[in-house]
């Protein structure tokens, strides 16, 4: 003898309810498409990475030309007149962006500092900050410039007349202007170059710029003293 469930009228309604809802929520895999993971993400870290290469690139290649006319439409003013006066040939290849900073770099010559040519800061549409390699004639210019990046916390300016390591070595600890007060002495020749420094209470900080007048100075070392 066999035996049949029955449902009562509400039982019912409420099985063919959940299986109903069963049916139509798990819809068959050959209806189902998937868009490549990540997709939308990578477009929009593609275009983000190509609009500051795109606008820098429009002011370098408008410096190349020596049109201002049509660099002004992508950069400011001071922008402007800063890429316009590099004192050395134009860099030879793009290094990318870091963010929305763009770098042309030299692989042909070598000029002073450890920017090694032009990096340009993007805001928006328009170019709003330009930093290069600078020709400084004295080892004093050179060593007040870097001074003067670091306590402004720039690395970039830093590194238009400072070599990488140096740099490195100088932002480690960041400038406090509520700390020691840094008295500059001058510089004065050493082995090679120059050697400028800043006493404070406690030691002084010495900068070792290397280079000549043709060339260019730049600071290739950073040390410092205790008392």
């Amino acid at each position: 003898m066999s035996r049949r469930l029955v449902l009562g009228g509400g039982a019912a309604l409420a099985a063919t309810a959940t299986l109903t809802l069963g049916l139509t929520t798990a819809a068959p895999a050959s209806a189902r498409t998937t868009a490549p993971a990540g997709t939308d993400a990578s477009a929009s870290a593609r275009t983000a990475a190509q609009a500051p290469a795109g606008t820098a690139g429009k002011l370098f290649r408008a410096w190349l030309a020596g049109d201002r006319a049509a660099a002004a439409r992508v950069a400011t003013p001071a922008a402007v007149n800063t890429i316009f006066s590099y004192a050395f040939r134009a860099p030879d290849r793009f290094d990318g962006c870091s963010g929305n900073v763009c770098r042309y770099v030299h692989t042909s010559v070598r000029v002073p500092g450890g920017l090694n040519g032009i990096a340009m800061t993007v805001t928006g549409s328009k170019v709003t900050k330009v930093y290069l390699s600078r020709h400084v004639e004295r080892p004093a210019a050179a060593a007040t410039h870097l001074f003067a990046a670091w306590k402004r916390g720039d690395r970039y300016a830093g590194l238009e007349v400072g070599a990488e390591a140096a740099v490195r070595t100088l932002f480690r600890v960041r400038y406090d202007p509520r700390g020691v007060t840094h008295h500059f002495q001058g510089c004065s020749k050493e082995p090679k170059g120059y050697a400028c420094a800043w006493s404070y209470d406690g030691g002084a900080m010495i900068m070792h710029v290397r280079g000549s007048k043709a060339t260019g100075y730049d600071v290739r070392s950073v040390t410092y003293l205790a008392d």
